[in-house]
């Protein structure tokens, strides 16, 4: 909390145990937006809402990437599931702060839905099988890089807009009071449904083109600009 009727919210795409420690460190107290907005969560670990990808559409993705060879990830019961152990796995779980569980079939390991899927690959690879991918799974998943690395796949109900509205209901707040911070491809739908959408300086493209204003990057001292800019006016 920032101060009186302010209230600081996490919206990441990390998995609920990889988000969490980084949200403790913070001393933050709320409920917050994981799996790319596929899960609300609190810190006990109860789901508040949850969006998965249903089994057969996840499939797909899952047969499209090993047709291309690229490393692609689920997840099942907070558990980060692989088929094959690659450096690309050990990359993001790395990132994460999540060990990695190798299964011998992905489809059929993740269950009946996975909250989000992840193609992990180099951003020259990764930036044409965005395009492809939002194409051939247009209205059926939402598609957007986290890190120019990561690809990540949700259910089209869940990103991390929708997350945010049903998290700033339970708190009441209305869009017009919030003010959403990214600087990911993932962020775009938060910034659009937000109050006053900031986008940090050097954010691909179509983060910045729907953002109301940016702040400069990490180090820059961008975001406490913007946050003494914020406890200097009421909420």
């Amino acid at each position: 909390m920032l101060t009186a009727g302010w209230r600081v919210i996490a919206c990441t795409g990390r998995p609920f145990p990889g988000a969490l420690p980084w949200i403790e460190q913070l001393g933050l107290v709320d409920p917050f937006v994981c799996y790319q907005g596929a899960q609300v969560r609190s810190h006990d670990g109860a789901i508040l809402l949850e969006r998965g990808i249903p089994r057969e559409v996840a499939a797909e993705v899952i047969l499209f990437a090993r047709e291309r060879d690229l490393h692609i990830q689920a997840y099942r019961d907070d558990e980060l599931i692989v088929e094959r152990d690659r450096p690309e796995a050990h990359q993001y779980a790395s990132h994460a702060g999540m060990p990695i569980n190798v299964v011998p079939d992905l489809i059929e390991a993740m269950g009946e839905v996975t909250p989000k899927l992840v193609i992990v690959a180099a951003a020259d690879v990764l930036a044409p099988v965005l395009v492809e991918t939002r194409e051939r799974w247009r209205g059926r998943l939402f598609i957007a890089t986290s890190l120019p690395t990561f690809l990540e796949f949700t259910d089209p109900s869940a990103d991390k807009s929708t997350a945010l509205e049903f998290l700033a209901g339970r708190l009441g707040f209305d869009p017009a009071e919030v003010v959403a911070v990214g600087d990911g491809r993932n962020d775009r739908p938060m910034l659009e449904w937000a109050g006053l959408g900031v986008a940090v300086e050097g954010a691909p493209s179509e983060l910045l083109e729907v953002a109301d204003r940016t702040v400069g990057p990490p180090g820059s001292g961008g975001l406490a600009e913007l946050l003494s800019e914020l406890l200097g006016a009421p909420p």
